[in-house]
């Protein structure tokens, strides 16, 4: 909506953005609709025993499912940020969000972005300790280098979001206020602005996309770097090592691969910018606890054992 111009001014201020959605048509509005309330929900529950396993198996008291914990905790809330309002306005015919509310998921989305790349950053570190120092690993993966892990991570977050909002949230908009996706993020944002943006696209570029391609890159060198040293000292853990390897890096790879598009891409397709997006809200999030559980026995034994607990209370009460 367009508030009236104030003192005479040219231009009005812009109190609500209206998005034109995933797709014009209502029957693949009510298949999406039904496809992404079932991986939403399921992300949840997945993510959630994830955590609750973790949490109340003594066995899986480890540095390695601490961080896997935590990556669960941010995976519900990008797809809390993201997907709850996606599947209500799937149901509307017009789709409008606040200013606020505009502001307020790009702040939490790029809080959990930036939370998610320095804890895939330390289960690398984690996973390196473990394959090429084992008789180290409890001295250097110790609690107190979790703890400073995790207040790293959100720390980091944190002022990566607050850093890009602090340059964009007083820019002028006085219209259109048509946003071509589900959600609120940088770039269309900002292009909606009534003013010269092009120094503010290329910030979103280097502090998004340029942090995107870099952790990226440290990655992928280290994953090669362990992979390597596995291979080289064959034991009997080595198969163990390489899958749970493996699953690390198709973590990486999905939760990196939209990131980079959105932010580098110099001629994104719509089309695609939406696939990539329902990707990165509601796939990822329910992908993750199948990948770093289908694999892992230690994990799926203890899952086993929690859900048996979680039926003996319900039959008790």
């Amino acid at each position: 909506m367009l508030t009236k111009p104030m003192d005479g001014a040219n231009h009005s201020a812009v109190s609500e953005f209206v998005f034109l959605g995933l797709t014009d048509s209502w029957d693949i509005q009510l298949l999406l609709l039904v496809f992404s309330s079932t991986l939403y929900v399921a992300s949840m529950m997945g993510n959630s025993l994830i955590m609750l396993t973790v949490t109340s198996d003594p066995h899986l008291h480890s540095p390695m499912y601490f961080l896997l914990a935590n990556l669960s905790i941010t995976d519900l809330g990008i797809s809390s940020a993201m997907s709850p309002k996606m599947i209500y306005d799937l149901l509307r015919k017009h789709k409008v969000i606040s200013f606020s509310g505009c502001i307020t998921q790009i702040f939490f989305t790029h809080v959990i972005g930036g939370v998610e790349m320095v804890l895939l950053i330390a289960m690398a570190f984690d996973r390196y300790v473990a394959i090429c120092k084992p008789l180290h690993y409890l001295s250097i993966m110790s609690p107190r280098m979790c703890i400073f892990f995790l207040v790293a991570a959100w720390m980091t977050g944190l002022i990566h979001s607050t850093v890009q909002l602090a340059f964009v949230v007083n820019l002028p908009f006085c219209g259109p206020n048509v946003l071509d996706s589900f959600y609120c993020d940088l770039p269309g944002f900002i292009k909606l602005a009534c003013t010269d943006t092009y120094r503010l696209e290329f910030m979103v570029i280097v502090n998004s996309g340029f942090m995107s391609i870099g952790v990226f890159f440290i990655l992928i060198v280290s994953y090669i770097i362990i992979i390597l040293t596995v291979q080289k000292h064959s034991s009997t853990g080595s198969s163990k090592a390489l899958s749970t390897l493996s699953a690390h890096i198709t973590v990486v790879v999905l939760f990196f691969g939209p990131f980079i598009f959105f932010y580098i891409w110099p001629s994104p397709s719509t089309h695609l910018d939406k696939f990539l997006a329902i990707f990165d809200a509601v796939l990822t999030p329910f992908l993750n606890p199948i990948i770093y559980t289908f694999r892992n026995k230690e994990m799926k034994v203890a899952m086993r054992r929690v859900c048996r607990q979680l039926l003996h209370y319900r039959k008790i009460s």
